[in-house]
């Protein structure tokens, strides 16, 4: 037997079987601190997964005004972590959670999924699931300005632990004129994959706010002008690309007219889930909810009281 079949037996028997690290030696024949060491070491090969299913009674009622101020379908709020701000403690964790119940379903569906920090550390948190009747697509590009693979891009990542058929979008989030992005839509295989994406019964997707430190800026999908020149026409927040004013409208032209991104998919049919938290990201976040773009939304305590205070 191998040191991670080892671990595996010793995380098994101490998080549900409930035993003792000095039972765990004894069972495995082994001594406490090799046992204690089999322990942590199936936490961090992530051979253990922790949910906290307990209630959290300010939790549930902040999820219950934002449904009820916002229309939502599904609202998730996490406990506050004071020293993560800008984190994705806890968001991350309950994020693959639903995922998780999502993929778990055995009606078929399609999952569609966009890119960013928060969706990409909740992918890492997901456990490996089979469920071939599922399709999962893209929403946006998942290649960079340079056409290296981009970062914070997670339908490989989901790939790589989610036995479904996966739908990449192989392009970037932007293309250089709205004349390349009609001559790009013409390709079956693009076709394809957008017409799979306007099927979506369930999205997840990242909030990007429109500041100096923009994710579109960060990561050169734009550049330092064309970001000053979308916050000189109202530009607060993006959504796979998908750039929107402080009342969640789409902007016209700039950007969006070569944004190679399926469009949101349809919230009268889809359940469109949101992750973000924290300052940075609640301007952008309130705008999406007025607006609209999204019905569903994963986040903590006090961006929760944030959004339910601003009017």
């Amino acid at each position: 037997m191998n040191r991670l079949d080892d671990a595996a037996r010793a995380g098994w028997l101490y998080y549900v079987a409930g035993r003792t690290q000095d039972e765990i030696a004894a069972e495995m024949g082994t001594s406490r601190q090799v046992a204690q060491r089999l322990v942590s070491l199936a936490v961090s090969e992530k051979l253990v997964r922790v949910w906290i299913e307990h209630p959290i009674a300010r939790c549930l009622d902040l999820a219950k005004a934002l449904t009820d101020r916002f229309g939502l379908v599904r609202a998730e709020v996490v406990p506050t972590d004071p020293g993560s701000d800008g984190g994705t403690v806890g968001i991350a964790e309950a994020a693959a959670a639903e995922i998780t119940r999502w993929l778990r379903r055995e009606q078929p569906i399609v999952m569609a999924v966009g890119t960013g920090r928060t969706l990409k550390a909740a992918i890492d948190h997901l456990p490996p699931i089979e469920c071939r009747q599922h399709c999962i697509v893209s929403l946006t590009g998942n290649v960079g300005p340079d056409g290296t693979a981009a970062y914070y891009n997670v339908i490989f990542s989901m790939a790589e632990v989610v036995d479904a058929r996966h739908f990449p979008m192989t392009l970037p989030v932007y293309l250089a004129s709205p004349e390349e992005r009609a001559l790009m839509r013409q390709q079956s295989l693009l076709r394809s994959t957008l017409a799979l994406a306007d099927t979506a019964d369930v999205a997840f997707v990242g909030i990007g706010q429109m500041d100096e430190v923009a994710p579109l800026f960060l990561d050169r999908f734009l550049t330092s002008e064309e970001l000053a020149a979308e916050r000189a026409a109202g530009a607060v927040g993006e959504i796979c690309g998908w750039i929107f004013d402080r009342d969640g409208r789409l902007l016209d032209g700039g950007a969006n007219a070569r944004t190679a991104s399926a469009p949101i998919p349809d919230r009268a049919r889809s359940t469109v889930i949101a992750l973000a938290k924290g300052r940075s990201k609640r301007r952008a976040l309130a705008a999406a909810l007025r607006g609209g773009l999204v019905n569903g939304l994963v986040t903590d305590e006090a961006t929760a009281e944030s959004l339910l205070a601003d009017v």
